[in-house]
């Protein structure tokens, strides 16, 4: 099979002196997105070759904990969701998805 066409997502961190993000914007073309801004950034990237995760993790120095439990906490659902859809596994799913509800009741989020 030959590549038809690619897509490219981009990420554009600002910087304090001290390394630490004080701005992220992304942009993704194809998706509609033009240099939006975002608080926070989890990228996972698999490494074939060495059977591991490779991870970024980013957040702004103004992002409210607040905001950062409820996008971990709907990063842990959609990590549910693409589980399933990737390995077919509803007995698992379920129980994560029973984990990510036991997650919002200790954080006291509202659904």
């Amino acid at each position: 099979m030959s590549i038809v066409k690619t897509s490219d997502i981009n990420f554009k961190i600002s910087l304090d002196e001290n390394h630490v993000p004080e701005k992220l914007n992304w942009t993704a073309q194809d998706g509609g997105v033009d240099n939006e801004e975002a608080k926070a950034i989890m990228l996972n990237i698999w490494d074939s070759n060495n059977k591991e995760t490779m991870r970024i993790d980013l957040w702004t120095k103004d992002m409210p904990v607040d905001e950062m439990k409820i996008f971990f906490h709907q990063t842990l659902v959609a990590m549910a969701d693409t589980y399933n859809r990737a390995t077919g596994d509803e007995r698992m799913t379920d129980t994560m998805k029973d984990f990510c509800d036991y997650f919002a009741e200790k954080l006291e989020l509202k659904k």
